[in-house]
């Protein structure tokens, strides 16, 4: 029961926030919620990949044009049937019932392609598996290049502007909970002994190739989700925003927060996406923002070369509904 009035509590938090927040702080602000909101998800989902299970995924940009593109065009080309459709709810329903639809096909789209990369790739260790997600990163961006039905080199504009605050703020709690909850799950232990040593988890009886898929399946699901909210907050996608130097941005946000640890990749994904726009604030050095955060980057680095949180886990038990969260070590 407590459980449950809490759920409803937070619930109707989110819809508040989604209701007056936009009324009352500058959209600039706005705008830098919503990118941090995406850049959390896409953060915790890699994390997962590369810290938990210790894997080295390059391709997690692939993932998120997947996921942005096959809900791009679920709503485009079949959104307005649907809703008329549903003409028997109200406008505002009908139309979150078709954004949930395309943010499960965006993300079981971006899964599925996981699973089919990562069958016969994750047997692979280290360098090798790199170099295959990011090549696989790379044939989705060309494939979207040349599909003409959805824009092509010159975008795909028009799409529905779906994204609001109660779907970022929603999903980017779903997805912190769903993979903390894993990562502290005895399937978490699997995916940790798998990270420290896989032929010692071998010899365990853990059958490592599918925890690895396992993990990379869920960490692209996630990154789908994350690509539907980008695509339908800017009503635009082009093959540019999915390069791999976009999934070299989320792995430095994972590795500056601590490879392991959810609630350092949190706070690195906020930071790293908020520091940039604070160094244009600098008055006569804002042209020298970039080579500041550069720097900022090597010097975190060389003094903290495990993360700002290493491993390290707060404990949530005292206001947070679930399992207690022990440090992941």
């Amino acid at each position: 029961m407590k459980r449950l009035l809490t759920f409803i509590g937070l619930f109707v938090l989110i819809l508040l926030a989604n209701r007056f927040l936009p009324e009352v702080i500058d959209s600039y602000y706005i705008h830098l919620l919503t990118l941090s909101c995406i850049n959390i998800i896409l953060a915790v989902s890699l994390n997962l990949i590369n810290g938990t299970t210790g894997q080295f995924s390059l391709g997690h940009a692939g993932f998120m044009a997947v996921g942005g593109y096959t809900s791009a065009t679920l709503t485009y080309y079949l959104g307005p049937k649907l809703v008329l459709a549903l003409d028997f709810l109200p406008a505002v329903l009908a139309k979150n019932f078709v954004f949930l639809l395309a943010l499960l096909g965006g993300g079981l789209s971006a899964a599925l392609l996981g699973l089919l990369v990562g069958i016969p790739s994750l047997r692979l260790r280290g360098d090798y598996l790199a170099i295959v997600t990011l090549g696989m990163g790379e044939i989705v961006r060309v494939l979207i290049l040349n599909v003409e039905a959805i824009g092509g080199a010159r975008g795909f504009s028009g799409i529905p502007a779906y994204t609001n605050l109660f779907w970022l703020i929603s999903l980017t709690a779903l997805t912190i909970a769903a993979v903390t909850s894993l990562t502290n799950s005895s399937h978490g232990r699997a995916f940790l002994s798998v990270r420290e040593d896989e032929i010692a988890a071998e010899a365990m009886g853990i059958n490592t190739t599918y925890y690895k898929v396992t993990a990379f399946v869920i960490g692209a699901f996630f990154a789908g989700v994350a690509g539907c909210l980008f695509g339908h907050y800017l009503q635009l996608l082009h093959p540019n925003s999915f390069t791999f130097i976009k999934s070299f941005e989320i792995i430095i946000m994972i590795i500056v927060g601590g490879l392991g640890s959810i609630f350092g990749s949190v706070i690195a994904a906020v930071i790293l996406t908020l520091l940039p726009e604070a160094l244009r604030y600098l008055g006569p050095v804002k042209d020298w923002r970039m080579v500041i955060y550069s720097l900022a980057l090597i010097v975190l680095m060389l003094t903290r070369p495990q993360g700002l949180f290493g491993t390290w886990q707060p404990d949530f038990r005292r206001w947070w509904p679930f399992k207690k969260l022990k440090p992941v070590s």
